[in-house]
């Protein structure tokens, strides 16, 4: 378990997943060679396979801990989902919730889940599967999604055509929730919520991302979804991921959320980086620059 302080909050990663994933030149449609060759050095290993070609993902939540309130973002992909066409979120059988239990906290403890977005790889354990039954993971949570990702995603759940994985996604792990009168909807502006958090809008990799901004003691942290997968995506941050519905919206969000960060001094705590899974951001201009040496940024 890793575990950051942001002030007199405390942050876990729970991991679900990590290794390789998609080929770099498949997976940012503004792929240059040169300019990706120029970051191998410092991308390998941990973040680039060099002799497969592939980015070094990890799937992970994040764990809030306030004193008050325990809260957790993006529930990761989930077990037993049928993602066909999606071989690396098929059907899994991850020890997920052990890992959330080692760190101290059972489901039943869970007082929020933030779904920045409503992607496959955010929303799986919303739900668990019980006698056949989709049912929520975390029975006494209010789970906190954007009303425009809802209806979105509502509405291609219904669409002839649309890939059975992104209609799988919403039929078993966000209509039980709705269903279940548990979702709780955010729509435009920001919204203040348990004392320390802000959620933003940030659209653009989905119609209705939300970031999910931490301030306790003077000290910050941003949970940016899918606003950057990849560490490369701080200074080639006008590189998009070929998920990005709006990739010009996308590209906007991405720097205003790097310049955030830099102006803020806050720990960028995004939910696909390798190790150390978090980093402060430098900004030289209009460019960006990781600061991995940052205190905390290890975990100090």
């Amino acid at each position: 378990m890793q575990d950051r302080h942001i002030g007199d909050v405390r942050v876990t990663r729970i991991e679900e997943i990590s290794g390789p994933g998609f080929p770099a030149k498949d997976f940012f449609p503004e792929f240059e060679p040169e300019t990706f060759k120029s970051h191998e050095h410092w991308m390998a290993p941990g973040y680039y396979q060099p002799e497969s070609g592939r980015l070094v993902r990890s799937i992970h939540s994040w764990l809030i801990r306030t004193g008050k309130h325990t809260i957790l973002v993006d529930a990761c992909s989930g077990n037993h989902k049928n993602r066909p066409g999606m071989p690396g979120f098929h059907m899994l059988d991850t020890k997920y919730l052990d890992r959330l239990r080692e760190a101290g906290v059972q489901p039943e403890e869970i007082d929020f889940v933030m779904c920045t977005h409503l992607h496959v790889d955010h929303v799986g354990w919303n739900t668990k599967l019980e006698n056949g039954k989709w049912v929520p993971t975390f029975p006494n949570a209010k789970y906190v999604m954007s009303r425009v990702d809802h209806d979105h995603w509502a509405k291609v759940a219904k669409t002839s055509g649309a890939p059975e994985y992104e209609i799988n996604t919403y039929n078993d792990s966000v209509l039980p929730i709705v269903e279940a009168k548990m979702a709780e909807f955010v729509a435009g502006g920001e919204h203040a919520m348990c004392g320390c958090l802000k959620l933003k809008p940030a659209p653009g990799h989905t119609p209705g991302q939300i970031r999910i901004d931490l301030e306790s003691k003077g000290k910050r942290a941003m949970f940016p979804g899918d606003a950057l997968h990849s560490p490369l995506q701080v200074p080639v941050w006008k590189w998009n991921s070929r998920f990005c519905d709006d990739r010009d919206l996308a590209r906007q969000t991405r720097g205003a959320l790097l310049a955030d960060c830099a102006e803020q001094g806050a720990l960028l705590m995004p939910a696909h980086f390798g190790s150390p899974h978090a980093a402060y951001i430098k900004a030289k201009g209009d460019r960006f620059e990781i600061d991995w040496d940052h205190d905390n940024a290890r975990g100090r």
